[in-house]
C-alpha cells in the first residue's frame, strides 16, 4: 500500500502549481494534506476513484487537513475529541480494519516561541490519543509534526537552535513520542541520510541552495516495523514550500 503526506500550504494556490498532475503521477492509496487553508465548499476537487474527507479550521484561510483513501474506512473522526485543541481543522483519523490512519497538522510554535506553551498541551493530548488509538489496533499518522528532531534533519542546525521547531522541548517531545512506542519510517530506513529534507523557506532562495528542514513524516506503531517497506521524500515535486513524504507498508 502506498500512502503519501503533504503539507500544500493552501490547497487552491497549489492547484495552480501542478497539484492535480502530482496526485495522479503519485498514486497513492491513500493521500494525506495538510494546510489546506479552505472550507470544504471552497474548492471543487473530487478525485476518481477515493473516498474523500476535510476538516477544517473555524478561522477562515487557515490550517485545515484533508485525506482521500481508495478504500472506504470504518468509521472517520475529525480532531482528538478534546475541546481545547479541535477548533483548528488538524486532524483526521480513518479506521480501517487492521490499522488507524491519521493526518495531522501540528500547530507552529510560532517567532520567539510565543505559542510553545501550548504547543507543549498540543503534544500531551495528541499522545495520549494516539495511545489510546494503539490499544485498540496499530497506528500509522503523518503530516508536517512542525518540529526537526535532530541535527542531521535540517541544513542549519547551530543558527536554529532554540527557534520554532528546533527547540528542545519540541524536540523533546518527539523523543518522547518515539520512546512511547512508534518509529520515524524515514530514519527507520535511512538513520544517516543527509541533506534530505521537506521543507524550505521561500525565503533566501533556500530551495535552490537545499537550505531546509525534514518536518514532514510518517510515523507508525512498532509492530508495524516489519510491514515497512520504504519511505521517500519527492524532493522533485514543486507546488508549496514542503514536498510530499511516501511510505510504502504492507497492509
Amino acid at each position: 500500500m502506498k500512502l503519501v503526506s503533504w503539507n500544500v500550504n493552501g490547497l487552491r494556490a497549489c492547484m495552480g502549481k501542478g497539484f492535480e498532475e502530482s496526485f495522479k503521477t503519485l498514486n497513492a492509496d491513500i493521500f494525506c494534506l495538510q494546510e489546506t487553508k479552505l472550507q470544504q465548499d471552497q474548492i471543487c476537487f473530487f478525485p476518481e476513484g477515493y473516498h474523500a474527507f476535510w476538516n477544517h479550521a473555524e478561522k477562515k484561510g487557515y490550517s485545515g487537513t484533508a485525506i482521500f483513501s481508495r478504500k472506504e474506512p470504518i468509521t472517520v473522526t475529525y480532531g482528538i475529541g478534546r475541546e481545547e485543541h479541535d477548533h483548528e481543522g488538524r486532524v483526521i483519523t480513518l479506521e480501517f480494519d487492521s490499522f488507524y490512519m491519521i493526518t495531522v497538522y501540528v500547530p507552529n510554535s510560532q517567532e520567539e516561541l510565543k505559542r510553545l506553551s501550548y504547543r507543549m498541551e498540543w503534544e500531551d493530548a495528541f499522545l495520549a490519543y494516539i495511545q489510546e488509538l494503539n490499544k485498540k489496533k496499530p497506528v500509522i499518522f503523518c503530516g508536517d509534526l512542525n518540529v526537526a528532531h535532530k541535527e542531521i534533519d535540517l541544513k542549519n542546525p547551530s543558527s536554529n537552535h532554540h527557534n520554532a521547531g528546533f527547540s528542545d522541548e519540541e524536540r523533546g517531545k518527539f523523543s518522547d513520542l518515539l520512546a512511547a512506542g512508534f518509529v520515524d519510517t524515514f530514519r527507520f530506513f535511512y538513520p544517516d541520510q543527509k541533506e534530505i529534507y521537506s521543507w524550505w523557506s521561500y525565503r533566501f532562495n533556500s530551495r535552490a541552495r537545499n537550505a531546509g528542514w525534514r518536518i514532514d513524516y510518517f510515523i507508525v506503531s512498532e509492530e508495524l516495523k516489519e510491514q515497512l517497506n520504504d519511505a521517500k521524500i519527492h524532493t522533485e515535486i514543486l507546488g508549496s514550500d514542503h514536498c510530499p513524504v511516501e511510505l510504502d507498508i504492507n497492509l
